[in-house]
C-alpha cells in the first residue's frame, strides 16, 4: 500500500491570502476598444466625459405652443389672453425659422426646438385656436414645460468612470452622447482544467464509481459572473506527463489557472506534484485552517495564479469565492465585493472541529413577518460533497477556529452570498416526501418562490410552533394512542389533511437471503441475520421512529448511518451498501426494489396560527384540495 503524504503547511487563512496576493500581479489585465452593442457586462477602463450638451438645445415637454410667458400673465378660464397664432408648426427634427415676439404665439411638437423669443411653452389642452389667434387660459412661469440644453448632460462633463460596470443604464447614458466604442478592461482569461480518472463530462455514459463533473460548469458560470472568460480545458486523466503538458498550455494562454480536484496528497493525486514544479515561487500555501477547503492549493508562477481547487463541489466553490474571487476582479478591474450581514438566531446546535476556522453554510427563514428583523439560521449539512448545498443557501457563518459548539438559540451574523436577501414566499421545514417536492413545484408555477427544510418530523413541528415556516410535513406516530400527528399538536398550530403512504422495509428481491421467500421469512431473516446491514434514518424523523419500533432493542450493523431522506436508504439499498432499510412505496416502486409493506402512516402539514391567513398560505391549501392535484398524488402511489 502506497504511503498518503500529509499537508505541507497547514496555514491560517487571513495568512495563506496574504501569500498568495503577495505572489501574483493584482491589476487588470489590459484595455480593449469594443463596440456599443458589445459593451453590456464589461467594465470601463477609463471614465467617459461627454462630447455634448443632452439635450443638445432648449425643447418643449408637451404638446402645446411656444410662448412669452409675461404675455400669458393673469389669464384664466374665465378672462384668456389673446396671441396672434404664427403659421408655421415646429415638429421634431425641425429647426424654427420664425422668432416668437411679444402677443405672438407658434404651434409646437413634444420634443421640438424652442424658437427664439418663447420662453415657455403652453400646454395644447389649456388653450382654444380661434381662426388665427390663439386663447390662452392659464397663466405660465418662464421655462414652464421646457427643458433647456445641457440641463441633463453638459459638454465635458464625466458621465461614467472608470471601473464602473456596464448594465443597460450605463449603455443608454453612451448611447444618448453618441458613444459608438468605448474602452473597457479585457475579460481574464481563466483556464479550468479539472483532475481525476473518476469524472465524466455531462451528456457523457457513466458507471459505477464514476461521477460528473459538476465543478467545471460551476467554476465556469461563476467565473463569467466575475467578468472573466473562461476556457473550458476539459478533464486531465490521472497521468503526470499528460498533466504536466496540459498545466504548461494554460499557463501559456491563460491569466489564470484554475485545477480542480487532486489538491489532498493522496497516492493517487498528482495534481500538486504537478504544480509543486513550479519555482517561482510556486506553491505558496497548501493546506489552509478552514471548513470546507482545508486541501486548498494556492501558487503563482510569471505573476500568473495557479489554485488547485479541492474536488468535492461544496469546498470547490467556497474556496473559489474566498480565494480566487478577489483576485480575478481585481484582473477585471472591478471593485472589492462588499457582503451584506445580517444578524440571526441559529435554529439547531452546530458542533465545528477546534484548530479550523469553520464557513457554515446557512438558509434563512423568518419567524413572524418576513422581514430582516427576524431570522432565524437552519446549518445546510450535507456535506462538502454536496452539489446542491452552495446553491440552497442564503450566506455563511464564521464559527472561530477556537470555538467547539455554536448552541441554538445564540445570534450570529451571517454574511449573505448575494447583495440583497430574498426571502422565500413559502417556507417548509419539516420530513421530506416526493408528495411535497410536486406540491412546491406546482406553487413555483404559479410564481411563488418556496423554500424546503428537511429536518424531520419533529424539528419541522417545533419550527411550525415557534413560526418559523409556513407549513412543516409531519409524520409522527403516537406510540400510546396508535395515531399519527394529531396527538403532537398544540394551539400554536393548526393541522391540515394531507394523505396516506406505505412505509415498508426495501431490499434487493435478487439476493440470495431474500428470494422468493415469503414476507414472514424475510421479516425473520432481517431480524436475525446479523450479516445483514442495515441503513438507518435520522433521528427525529417519522420514518426513525418506526424503525425503532420495528428492532425494539436490535441495533443491527449500518444502524449509526442515517441518511436524511427516503432517496438516499433507496440509493443505499439499491447500490449494495447496505441490505435493507426503511421508505415509502413510492420511492421503492422507483428505485426498482423489493418492498415489504410494515404500517400506512398520515403524511400531514401543520401551519402556524399566526400564518394562517396569509396569501402563499392560503395557495398551498387550496392547491392540496384540488381534485387534479389530489389525482396526481394518487398515481405517486399515495392514498387520499
Amino acid at each position: 500500500m502506497s504511503r498518503q503524504e500529509q499537508f505541507l503547511d497547514v496555514i491560517d487563512r487571513d495568512e495563506a491570502e496574504r501569500r498568495f496576493q503577495s505572489a501574483i500581479r493584482l491589476v487588470p489585465i489590459g484595455s480593449e476598444e469594443v463596440s456599443l452593442e458589445n459593451a453590456l457586462g464589461r467594465v470601463l477602463s477609463a471614465a467617459v466625459q461627454s462630447p455634448i450638451d443632452v439635450p443638445s438645445f432648449d425643447r418643449s415637454n408637451v404638446d402645446g405652443f411656444a410662448v412669452i410667458a409675461a404675455d400669458t400673465f393673469g389669464a384664466s378660464e374665465e378672462e384668456p389672453r389673446t396671441l396672434r397664432l404664427l403659421d408655421q408648426p415646429i415638429h421634431t427634427g425641425q429647426v424654427p425659422q420664425q422668432e416668437v415676439r411679444p402677443g405672438e404665439a407658434i404651434a409646437i411638437a413634444t420634443g421640438g426646438m424652442l424658437p427664439r423669443g418663447a420662453d415657455a411653452v403652453v400646454m395644447i389642452e389649456h388653450t382654444d385656436v380661434d381662426s388665427k389667434s390663439l386663447l390662452v387660459r392659464r397663466a405660465l412661469s418662464a421655462g414652464a414645460n421646457l427643458t433647456f440644453a445641457g440641463t441633463d448632460i453638459t459638454a465635458g462633463e464625466t458621465v461614467l468612470h472608470g471601473g464602473q460596470i456596464l448594465s443597460s443604464r450605463e449603455t443608454g447614458v453612451l448611447a444618448a452622447i453618441g458613444c459608438e466604442r468605448i474602452e473597457v478592461f479585457h475579460r481574464p482569461r481563466v483556464g479550468i482544467l479539472s483532475t481525476g480518472d473518476e469524472l465524466v463530462a455531462p451528456g457523457q455514459p457513466t458507471g459505477t464509481g464514476l461521477v460528473y463533473d459538476s465543478n467545471a460548469r460551476i467554476l465556469a458560470d461563476s467565473v463569467r459572473e466575475l467578468g472573466g472568460e473562461p476556457i473550458l480545458l476539459g478533464i486531465a486523466r490521472d497521468d503526470a506527463a499528460e498533466l504536466q503538458q496540459r498545466l504548461n498550455e494554460a499557463i501559456t494562454q491563460c491569466d489564470l489557472v484554475l485545477l480542480s480536484g487532486g489538491t489532498s496528497k493522496g497516492a493517487g493525486d498528482i495534481s500538486y506534484r504537478t504544480v509543486s514544479r513550479l519555482n517561482d515561487p510556486g506553491i505558496v500555501a497548501h493546506g489552509v485552517a478552514l471548513k470546507p477547503g482545508k486541501p486548498i492549493c494556492l501558487a503563482a508562477t510569471q505573476g500568473k495564479a495557479v489554485v488547485i481547487l479541492p474536488g468535492f463541489p461544496t469546498s470547490a466553490i467556497f474556496t473559489f469565492h474566498e480565494f480566487v474571487a478577489p483576485v480575478l476582479r481585481k484582473l477585471a478591474g472591478r471593485s472589492d465585493e462588499r457582503r451584506s450581514v445580517v444578524q440571526a438566531r441559529m435554529g439547531a446546535k452546530v458542533n465545528s472541529e477546534i484548530g479550523r476556522t469553520e464557513y457554515l453554510l446557512v438558509s434563512l427563514v423568518a419567524s413572524g413577518e418576513p422581514t430582516s428583523s427576524s431570522l432565524t439560521a437552519y446549518p445546510l449539512g450535507k456535506g462538502s460533497g454536496s452539489v446542491t448545498t452552495f446553491s440552497h443557501a442564503d450566506g455563511f457563518i464564521v464559527i472561530s477556529r477556537h470555538e467547539e459548539i455554536v448552541p441554538a438559540d445564540q445570534t450570529v451574523d451571517v454574511q449573505l452570498l448575494g447583495r440583497d436577501l430574498q426571502l422565500a414566499d413559502l417556507v417548509s421545514i419539516g420530513s421530506h416526501c416526493v408528495g411535497l417536492d410536486y406540491l412546491l413545484s406546482e406553487l413555483q408555477r404559479q410564481g411563488i418562490r418556496t423554500k424546503s427544510l428537511a429536518i424531520g418530523s419533529l424539528a419541522g413541528l417545533e419550527a411550525a410552533k415557534r413560526g418559523e415556516c409556513d407549513v412543516a410535513g409531519i409524520h409522527l406516530l403516537d406510540p400510546a394512542s396508535g395515531k399519527y400527528n394529531q396527538p403532537w399538536l398544540t394551539s400554536a398550530v393548526r393541522l391540515v389533511e394531507g394523505y396516506g403512504r406505505m412505509q415498508g422495509i426495501v431490499y434487493r428481491p435478487e439476493d440470495g437471503w431474500a428470494k422468493d421467500r415469503p414476507r414472514d421469512e424475510l421479516l425473520q431473516a432481517i431480524r436475525e441475520r446479523r450479516e445483514l446491514r442495515m441503513v438507518n434514518r435520522n433521528a427525529g424523523s417519522g420514518t426513525r421512529v418506526l424503525i425503532d419500533q420495528f428492532l425494539g432493542d436490535t441495533r443491527p450493523a449500518g444502524y449509526a448511518i442515517q441518511p436524511r431522506s427516503h432517496h438516499a436508504v433507496a440509493a443505499a439499498v439499491a447500490q449494495g451498501r447496505a441490505d435493507w432499510g426503511v421508505c415509502i412505496e413510492t420511492v421503492a416502486r422507483q428505485a426498482k426494489l423489493g418492498f415489504l409493506p410494515l404500517q400506512e402512516e398520515r403524511y400531514d402539514f401543520v401551519v402556524p396560527q399566526s400564518r394562517w391567513e396569509r396569501p402563499t398560505v392560503q395557495a398551498f391549501v387550496r392547491l392540496l384540495a384540488d381534485p387534479g392535484t389530489r389525482r396526481r398524488l394518487a398515481e405517486f402511489g399515495f392514498s387520499l
